[in-house]
C-alpha cells in the first residue's frame, strides 16, 4: 500500500520527535505474533509510558538520523518494531524481554542507550536497571544508613555510663 508524501513526512516528524525525547530504543522481530497478542502488548507498552512504533525502514532511517539512535540504521533489516522507553531507561527492555518469554515468534534484535547499539543479549543489562522509584529508595536507605548509625552511637554513650554506674552501686552494695 502507497504512503503520501505528506503521511511519510508525518510519519518521519514523530519517530523523530519520540527518538529525541526517548531514553533508550529496543528493535524486536514481531513475525509470527498474532493481533491479539500485539494489542496486549501495546497496552501493557501504554502503562509503563512505552511507545511503540511500527515503521517502515527507510523511514526509520531518516527519522532517526540526529537523535542518538542513529547506531541502530545497522539493525533496521527486516520487520522491526522501536520500542521507545519515555521515562526509565528499563521499561522497554523490561517489557519487550517479558513479552518475548510469552510469545515465541517475537525476537529481539538488540538495543540502544546513550548512542550506543548492543546486541540481543544484552537485554538484561538494561531490564535489570532499577525504576525511578526504585533507585529513589536505594538512595534513601543509603542516605539513612550513617545517620541511624550516628544516632545509635550517640545512644550508646548513656546507656554505658548507666550501666557503669549501675555496676558501682551493686558492687558497693555487695560490698556492703
Amino acid at each position: 500500500m502507497a504512503i503520501r508524501l505528506e503521511d511519510k513526512k508525518a510519519i518521519v516528524a514523530e519517530v523523530n520527535e519520540t527518538a529525541g525525547a526517548a531514553l533508550s530504543v529496543v528493535l524486536a522481530d514481531y513475525r509470527g505474533v498474532t493481533s491479539g497478542d500485539m494489542t496486549t502488548l501495546r497496552a501493557k507498552a501504554r502503562a509503563e509510558n512505552v511507545r511503540l512504533k511500527v515503521v517502515r525502514n527507510n523511514l526509520a532511517k531518516i527519522a532517526i538520523k540526529g537523535t542518538e539512535f542513529e547506531c541502530i540504521e545497522e539493525a533496521l533489516v527486516g520487520p522491526t518494531i522501536l520500542a521507545f522507553s519515555m521515562e526509565d531507561p528499563g521499561a522497554a527492555a523490561r517489557l519487550l524481554k517479558d513479552f518475548a518469554k510469552e510469545n515465541e515468534a517475537f525476537e529481539i534484535k538488540g538495543l540502544a542507550v546513550g548512542g550506543e547499539l548492543m546486541g540481543p543479549e544484552q537485554i538484561d543489562r538494561l531490564a535489570k536497571l532499577p525504576t525511578l522509584h526504585e533507585a529513589l529508595t536505594m538512595l534513601a536507605v543509603v542516605t539513612k544508613a550513617p545517620v541511624t548509625k550516628l544516632v545509635r552511637s550517640l545512644n550508646d554513650i548513656p546507656g554505658r555510663v548507666t550501666r557503669v554506674v549501675a555496676a558501682v552501686r551493686d558492687q558497693k552494695r555487695d560490698a556492703a
